[in-house]
């Protein structure tokens, strides 16, 4: 029976590498999926422009012709509306490249006729606070001509999903042709008020610098996105699978003989490769935290220095590992089994949390690291079941012997050595 285990062992180590191939598999083809779905174009049914930009996020993209004689921007955004009562808008940051500060055309459909209308904003301070309503009111900017249209034309109605060109001439500041670009889109228009946005990591980050010039965009945003995707792989194959798979050796490894104290090592190989993993995933998401200011993410980050602190106790702890006759073992291993369990429920769960944040509730990625996580409970529970099978085999055969209904020298199959825990 003992050497019966050991294949096992060795098919389990095979189905972990599996599933972490698994998740980046699908996170792969969660990555490429959004990249091809990226597109702009230079020609819409009014007008033909130089240069077209995919815009990083909400699936926008604009474009625009750059005349340097008059240092005039012709220029038009594409959009798409995420509510039937919804807005969406563009605007440009004389300043910085933030919300706040932001000149922006905003269209939504009029609350009275139903038609989409087109009016200008100015974003101060108090709109990102929600202290007052965001009222209309003419920029100080030059802004020469401004209109939006439907795709689709005339017939074309304002539904979940439908696109807009938002199209407007300025005047940019003379030999000034970087300019700090930002847009978003939200659920709800009160009266002629657009309400806030979405606070999704995209919805979020809708904010890009490029030269008009050049057509050439600033490589923060690229980095940003680099960044999201090392912290997302790094921290779901850390906390959300190794941590576990850790914690599954131990639980049940520890009671096969022939491996003696090998378990112990797996164990902790496991854990020490994914606290480190991990750690390095917390410190890109600091340094993200740092590179975005304003942008907030309270439940993940709180669950993210939790799940760090516990691991890091854990990590510690096995410095101060007592033997096995210490009298304040007993008290240790409690301790140990306690902070262990927590880490895990907590790092699996900042891991969904992780994906709400970026955006992906429902792409592959996600799909791909259930699937993971299913195949490692499917494998718990059988040998949870397993271990109850050996451990009532074991007492009934105990029993038996008491009883005098066998021999000492029967003692069977002689699975295990220790006891169900």
């Amino acid at each position: 029976m003992l050497k019966q285990k050991l294949p096992s062992d060795t098919r389990a180590s095979s189905n972990s590498t599996a599933m972490i191939f698994l998740f980046f598999l699908f996170l792969s083809i969660s990555h490429l999926n959004t990249t091809f779905s990226a597109h702009c174009s230079t020609v819409t049914t009014t007008k033909t422009f130089q240069k077209c930009m995919t815009l990083p996020t909400q699936q926008a993209s604009i474009a625009w012709t750059f005349h340097p004689h008059n240092a005039t921007l012709d220029l038009c955004f594409f959009g798409t509306f995420i509510s039937p009562s919804g807005w969406i808008g563009w605007g440009i940051n004389p300043n910085s490249p933030e919300m706040t500060g932001t000149r922006a055309l905003v269209a939504f459909p009029d609350p009275n006729s139903g038609q989409l209308v087109l009016l200008p904003y100015i974003l101060d301070p108090s709109v990102k606070l929600q202290k007052s309503p965001l009222l209309s009111r003419p920029l100080d900017i030059h802004l020469i001509s401004s209109s939006a249209t439907l795709y689709g034309g005339k017939m074309a109605t304002i539904h979940n999903g439908a696109t807009v060109q938002i199209y407007a001439t300025v005047k940019l500041v003379p030999n000034k042709t970087k300019i700090h670009y930002v847009w978003n889109r939200g659920l709800y228009v009160q009266g002629y008020s657009p309400t806030i946005h979405p606070t999704t990591s995209n919805d979020l980050s809708s904010i890009t610098t490029f030269d008009v010039l050049s057509g050439s965009a600033a490589t923060q945003h690229n980095n940003m996105d680099m960044l999201k995707l090392v912290h997302g792989i790094l921290n779901a194959i850390s906390w959300g699978i190794l941590l576990p798979m850790g914690a599954v050796a131990a639980r049940y490894l520890r009671h096969v003989q022939a491996l003696g104290p090998t378990w112990f090592y797996v164990h902790s190989g496991i854990q020490l490769s994914a606290f480190f993993l991990g750690t390095v995933g917390f410190a890109i998401g600091i340094r993200m935290g740092e590179m975005s200011p304003g942008v907030t993410y309270g439940l993940h980050r709180k669950l993210g220095f939790a799940a760090f602190c516990l691991g890091a106790l854990q990590t510690l702890a096995l410095l101060f590992r007592p033997k096995t006759t210490h009298k304040f073992r007993k008290y240790w291993k409690s301790y140990h089994h306690f902070v262990g369990y927590s880490c895990v429920v907590l790092g699996v769960v900042n891991v969904f949390q992780g994906f709400e944040v970026m955006g992906e509730g429902m792409s592959y990625a996600k799909l791909g690291y259930c699937l993971c996580l299913s195949t490692l409970v499917g494998v718990c529970i059988a040998l949870e079941v397993n271990s109850w099978v050996i451990f009532c085999r074991k007492s009934k055969e105990e029993k038996m012997r008491r009883e005098g209904l066998i021999s000492g020298s029967d003692k069977g199959s002689g699975i295990h050595s220790g006891t169900h825990s």
